[in-house]
Formats: C-alpha cells, structure tokens, sequence
C-alpha cells in the first residue's frame, strides 16, 4: 500500500523518524531512568517497542492503559500517575502496580481495591492533583498504617513543559523539584517520580523521568528545539480549493487542538471545524490533492483514532494499533 492509497484521516507516522526518537531517548535516560507515559501513544505496540530497549516500567493516565499493558505482558512496574477512588479493576491486575495519591480518600480508596503500593503525588507548582509538600510526610504515614507501600514521592511539572527559554525551563524546574526534594525527604522511599518531554534533561531530581510525546512529537513540543523530530502527522485530502483557500479533511474530530491550530507546510491554518481545516497556501492547491497536518498536541490527537499508519516515504510498512483509548 502507497500513502496515497490510505483513506483520510489517517494518523501516520514516518517509521524511521519515530525509531531515531525512541533511540535518542534511550541513550538520554538508559532503562530504569525513564518511565515512559503511554497516554501520548496509547498502544501496547509502541510500548513493546520501548520495553525493547530496555524500559520495563510504565506510566498510565487511565486504568484502561494499565489494563492493557498488564495483558499485554507489559506488567513489570506500572504507575497510575492519576488519582481514583475506584480501584478495584488495578487491585485485579497480575501486576505490579502502584497508584498515586494525594489524600486520606484516596489512600483508603487504595486500600479498599487491593492496590500494595503508592506514590505520594505532591504539587510542585501545576493547578491540578497534588498535596501540599508539607503534607507529604503525613499522608506517607497514614499509607503505611493502612498498610500501603510507599515507594516514593511524584511530582509533576507540567506547567513548565513549554517554556521556550532552555535556561528559564531549567531554573523554574529546579524550583519546582526543590518542592518535591523537600516532600522526599519527609516521606522516604526510593522512587522520585516527575519530569516529561519538556524537562528530560533539565529535571535532575528525579529518579525516573515520564516522558511520553518524544516518540510521536508535535508541533508545541518541536518549537523548543529538543533532539526528537516530528514523526506524527494527519494525512488529509483537498476536498475544496477557491483562489483565497482551500479545505482538507482533517477538523476537530481528528485533532487536538487544546494547544493551538495544527501546521501544514507552506501553508496559513486559518481555523478548524468539526471535520475540515481551513487553510492558505503559497502555492496553487487542487481538490483531491493530499497534504500533511501537523497536529499541535499529540495525545489528544491520537486517541482520537484506531491506528497509527506507519510508512517509509511513500510506502505503507506496517501499523500500530491504538489499543489503550477509552477508561
């Protein structure tokens, strides 16, 4: 099958782009130095493809993801870096898993599903999960007298992912690992959970870094000059043109777009709707002509779709299957 054969929207991917991201990662954060986050990908492909290369252990967003690697043989060291209060289907896992959580209700929510182990999830500067650092070490102790592992300490700097400055990137990480270095302290463990595509190489705290987008790559993550080039794309079709623009098929329903318009090479995205781009070209476009989205945020854009098309150039060599979408 030729690229040109694939019906669109297609999610692809260029199979030697994606094979010199996994590569480049690895040799950045060798095996137990990188936790990869499957939410980016959301396939038990890719995943086996990472565990080859010497990453046995996973983070998960969704107990759907968890589930899946677990079945996929993938079980070895699985984090639920997400708080739930409903874990009975982890506690089923023939699986290590550890779970984070943040408070009394989801250390006993923990207890209650079987879950052994736990991360205390602290808040290191991001609006969203996380105790204060000061908290740490009590909610620690209050796992252990319920029973729980505590393995360590998580702490996500997720707001700091896209600062474009290297420099500035650094020194706000360093601040916000301070946060989590001072939370360690009070809780004990071996295991300082944090970091993403953004910070790699600039978290030096912690212990494991989950990193997920540096495989796929999009647009957001490609402005700040990281050794990982975009791999993703979103195959589309003319399928309206006039001397002011032209439309293609790929819209809303294909794409993440929480991060901003998509890219189209040469071209000016002027908006995107339910299932079309809009778009300004330099040169002439045609109906029936096929252009490249780069979408502007991976995860949600894959988990909009059943696979990922790989290719070389112009010749359909395989797929991934997106096997872990859904809760």
């Amino acid at each position: 099958m030729r690229l040109a054969d694939l019906a669109t929207p297609a999610l692809v991917a260029d199979a030697a782009l994606l094979d010199a991201n996994l590569r480049a990662m690895s040799a950045a954060l060798p095996g137990a130095r990188l936790r990869p986050h499957v939410k980016a990908h959301k396939s038990t492909a890719l995943a086996k493809r990472q565990a080859a290369l010497g990453h046995r252990a996973f983070t998960c967003a969704t107990i759907r993801e968890m589930e899946g690697l677990a079945a996929a043989g993938l079980g070895d060291d699985l984090l639920l870096a997400n708080e739930v209060l409903d874990t009975r289907r982890l506690g089923a896992l023939d699986a290590r898993v550890t779970v984070a959580v943040d408070s009394e209700a989801t250390i006993e929510a923990a207890r209650l599903g079987g879950v052994r182990e736990v991360l205390i999830d602290v808040n290191v500067g991001l609006p969203r999960c996380g105790c204060a650092p000061e908290a740490a070490g009590r909610l620690a102790e209050l796992a252990r007298k319920r029973g729980l592992g505590v393995r360590g300490v998580m702490g996500y700097e997720g707001h700091l992912m896209g600062v474009a400055d290297r420099a500035k990137r650094a020194g706000a990480t360093s601040e916000a690992m301070a946060l989590l270095e001072r939370a360690h302290a009070d809780v004990g463990g071996d295991v300082v959970s944090a970091g993403g595509t953004g910070t790699y190489d600039t978290n030096r705290v912690a212990t494991e870094i989950q990193a997920g987008s540096y495989a796929l790559m999009d647009t957001a993550y490609a402005k700040l000059g990281l050794p990982f080039q975009q791999a993703l794309f979103l195959l589309g079709t003319v399928i309206s043109a006039s001397p002011a623009f032209a439309v293609a098929d790929v819209g809303l329903k294909a794409l993440g777009m929480d991060h901003g318009n998509p890219a189209i090479d040469g071209s000016k995205v002027w908006f995107c709707s339910d299932e079309h781009v809009t778009f300004s070209s330099d040169a002439p476009v045609r109906v029936g002509e096929r252009v490249r989205v780069w979408p502007a945020h991976v995860d949600p854009t894959v988990a909009y779709h059943e696979r990922i098309h790989l290719v070389q150039g112009d010749e359909v060599v395989g797929e991934l299957p997106v096997d872990l979408r859904g809760w």
